[in-house]
């Protein structure tokens, strides 16, 4: 299985008309390029390229005999540029919307030849940038299944984005704020209190949940610079897909929601469902059953399990 990091040298000019060379680096699974169908993966905020495999993030979803099986298709998955992955950084992260993303991943597969796509999947963020690619290629793929995201970004998930980047921007522990922000927003209060029930350590002398969230705001603080994480908060409160264009999307859609979700409400992207199949036949809606909220697209995998099998 080919998993190293390969690189795309491209000259690219913003939407906001800044020129900027970026090495698009991606990662490659399963059966060899051009010798099965090609499924594009879009990582989601926090992701990488780094799907399957050992370390994959998405490793129960994609992999040898998985749903996603690398033994009959080719994965293909894109970093975001300045996702901090391939230790590329912006600086200047308002530069860049995710138009301007969907821009330069469509530039990488004319550069690597390639001209359709057996499906894009992806979760969250990386869903809503396959709905700007799609907007701009509606031809490019036979199947779309966009996870727990919706083709903008609506008024609630922007202002949730918006306390991220004033945390964002303070001197005192900014990303280990942000995060503990972030982490009761893909999460729900119920999944909150059922896994900790008040339950308080006495070592520490904190709740067990107080414990919980200051990990993962150190944890993602050692892995992720300041830098990656105000350009993906900033993307993720920038989505845009043309509405006007969706139903010219030649793809199979199959959009999923969670059916807690406080980021990307299910009715939201049920709204978007039933809008599309006034005039597309080829779109389906699937809800995932969960207590978690958004992060339901990552521990759900039972059921986001059965309902891609089925897609595929």
């Amino acid at each position: 299985m080919k998993t190293e990091l390969n690189y795309i040298n491209l000259s690219y000019r913003t939407n906001s008309q800044k020129e900027y060379h970026i090495p698009l680096s991606y990662q490659l699974f399963g059966k060899d390029l051009f010798s099965s169908p090609i499924i594009l993966v879009n990582h989601a905020l926090t992701g990488n390229s780094d799907v399957s495999g050992e370390k994959g993030w998405w490793k129960q979803l994609i992999g040898d005999n998985q749903v996603i099986d690398t033994t009959q298709y080719t994965v293909l998955c894109f970093n975001i540029p300045g996702n901090g992955f391939d230790d590329f950084l912006i600086d200047d992260y308002e530069d860049f919307t995710p138009s301007d993303i969907a821009n330069i991943f469509l530039q990488g597969l004319e550069i690597l030849n390639i001209k359709s796509l057996h499906a894009i999947i992806g979760g969250s963020l990386g869903g809503g940038i396959g709905w700007e690619m799609l907007v701009k290629n509606p031809t490019l793929a036979e199947i779309f299944i966009p996870i727990a995201c919706d083709f903008k970004t609506h008024d609630w998930l922007h202002a949730q984005c918006l306390v991220q980047k004033f945390l964002l921007n303070q001197n005192d522990e900014p990303l280990q704020k942000a995060r503990i922000h972030a982490m009761l927003c893909y999460r729900t209060p119920e999944s909150l209190n059922d896994r900790f029930q008040n339950k308080y350590n006495q070592e520490k002398h904190r709740l067990e949940s107080e414990d919980w969230l200051i990990y993962h705001g150190n944890a993602l603080n050692e892995r992720f610079s300041l830098k990656s994480y105000k350009l993906m908060n900033h993307l993720l409160m920038n989505i845009n897909a043309n509405a006007d264009h969706l139903e010219k999307i030649q793809a199979r859609m199959h959009l999923i929601s969670v059916d807690t979700d406080l980021f990307f409400p299910a009715s939201e992207i049920r709204m978007c469902f039933e809008k599309l199949k006034e005039k597309k036949e080829n779109v389906f809606y699937h809800e995932i059953t969960s207590i978690h909220g958004h992060d339901a697209f990552l521990m759900e995998y039972k059921q986001l399990n059965t309902i891609i099998k089925n897609i595929l």
